[in-house]
């Protein structure tokens, strides 16, 4: 502002001597370059009485005890006196829950991700005369539930990129004030930052909605709350000559799926448009709820004295539970590397118990013929014979089993913590089929089923991924 080449200056220029001018070819005009945007100067010039007030206040949640923050959540509440229409008089039982990005905003830069706060531009021009109509005139509590895992609330100042984490939580908030003061209704937006309950299509952040606005669980309209968000799952396809893209995720149809409400695309909610084909490589709708005491094929026998049974299967294929319905109550010891740390461990606790005379259990993964080679040769030196079960449950179940294992603690009582894609990729190129020429007795193949009770597959039969 100081600079005396700033166009509001009025310091007055020296005319150039007589002399000067024949010789001196004419000054250069050059536009000044400034990073200052228009709004900032107009702020600059706004007395502080005059300013729009933030009326965002934002707060921070744990997932559980002793466990960092990892949800943020930002309640709007419009002045008094301009919204007296708005102030609900009695609980609102419908819900609208939106998703942010690509639903209710997108960059206003074209670009993927928004290079700044300032970046972003309503999705559709309808999009806040909508929302205001769903709030004012049709009586739903409106929120927003928004996936931002590029966002970390509390950096390790000492990592890598540590500052530019650290600025991004800022930015955001800055962009979410803009969106919820244009819009103008009491709203509340929750951003989930980690890979925990609260990211969709969990339900974390639905349950701490319900909380907030005092809703029980029977209380709210489900028939006519809805969930909206680009995520559906939807396949490509070609419109016009112009190929469509397919859905990067199918998470948002999911979440309503998890909380019973309907769900819409931004395009069938906002533009009337017909709803497109979709898939997921998940369908809960091929796991049905099935009575295991007359309804399970797998009934394992015991045929020896005493033997080895080696599992062979992905991380999550349900080897620990099929051990304990079936394996447990014939008598068979278990081997896990998950609790002895290290295959070494395994196998000298596996011949200490066939030197007691134990039937043992190898509840490993053991992919390929070199791993388990080592214990076929071990029931060989102790004299017994060895028999295979091969779980053939696909990887992504697998993925949903062990999601949805890590995140409820009963049915989880080894405590075991979500394990990373690579553990189920570096499985899946280790695989070789189990074969009997390796030196087994036998070889049992067991497809997935779900084995447990109807509470447990209430809880199992949700998207968790």
């Amino acid at each position: 502002m100081a600079s005396s080449e700033h166009p509001l200056s009025t310091r007055s220029k020296r005319s150039a001597p007589a002399d000067d001018r024949d010789i001196s070819p004419p000054p250069i005009k050059r536009k000044a370059q400034t990073a200052i945007s228009k709004s900032a100067v107009a702020s600059f010039f706004t007395p502080t009485s005059q300013k729009p007030k933030d009326r965002t206040t934002w707060t921070e949640r744990s997932p559980g005890e002793d466990t960092p923050a990892t949800l943020l959540v930002g309640k709007y509440e419009p002045e008094k006196e301009h919204d007296k229409e708005a102030r609900p008089l009695a609980k609102r039982r419908k819900i609208a829950a939106f998703d942010l990005d690509s639903t209710l905003i997108t960059s206003a830069s074209g670009k993927r991700h928004a290079d700044n706060a300032g970046d972003w531009k309503w999705w559709h021009n309808s999009v806040p005369s909508r929302l205001r109509q769903l709030y004012h005139a049709e009586g739903y509590q409106v929120v927003v539930f928004t996936n931002q895992g590029g966002l970390t609330l509390h950096p390790d100042p000492k990592a890598k990129g540590a500052k530019y984490a650290k600025d991004r939580v800022p930015a955001f908030k800055q962009k979410c004030s803009a969106v919820l003061s244009q819009l103008d209704v009491p709203i509340t937006l929750y951003a989930a930052t980690g890979k925990d309950i609260y990211r969709k299509p969990r339900t974390g952040m639905w349950n701490e909605m319900k909380e907030d606005y005092g809703l029980a669980d029977s209380e709210i309209d489900r028939d006519n709350s809805i969930f909206i968000g680009d995520a559906g799952g939807r396949i490509a396809e070609l419109k016009g000559g112009s190929k469509i893209p397919k859905d990067f995720s199918c998470s948002d149809r999911n979440l309503a799926h998890n909380v019973g409400i309907k769900y819409q695309t931004p395009e069938e909610f906002f533009l009337g448009e017909k709803p497109r084909e979709f898939a997921r490589d998940f369908d809960l709708v091929n796991f049905p709820f099935t009575q295991q005491d007359d309804g399970d094929s797998i009934k394992f026998q015991k045929t020896n004295k005493q033997d080895v049974v080696l599992f062979c299967g992905p991380p999550g294929a349900g080897k620990s539970t099929f051990y304990w319905k079936y394996l447990k109550p014939l008598g068979y010891e278990r081997v896990n590397q998950d609790t002895l740390k290290s295959k070494d461990k395994c196998l000298k606790a596996a011949a200490d118990l066939l030197k007691e005379g134990e039937s043992v259990v190898i509840d490993n993964t053991n992919p390929d013929p070199d791993t388990r080679t080592q214990w076929v040769e071990l029931a060989r030196k102790h004299k017994v014979p060895i028999r295979c079960i091969w779980f053939k449950t696909p990887l992504h179940l697998c993925e949903h089993n062990d999601a949805m294992r890590s995140l409820n603690k009963s049915l989880n009582p080894e405590g075991r913590q979500s394990l990373p894609r690579i553990a189920f990729n570096g499985f899946n190129s280790r695989f070789k089929e189990p074969k009997t020429n390796e030196g087994f007795q036998d070889i049992v193949e067991v497809e997935f089923g779900f084995r447990g009770t109807r509470e447990e597959y209430e809880i199992w039969a949700k998207y968790w991924l």
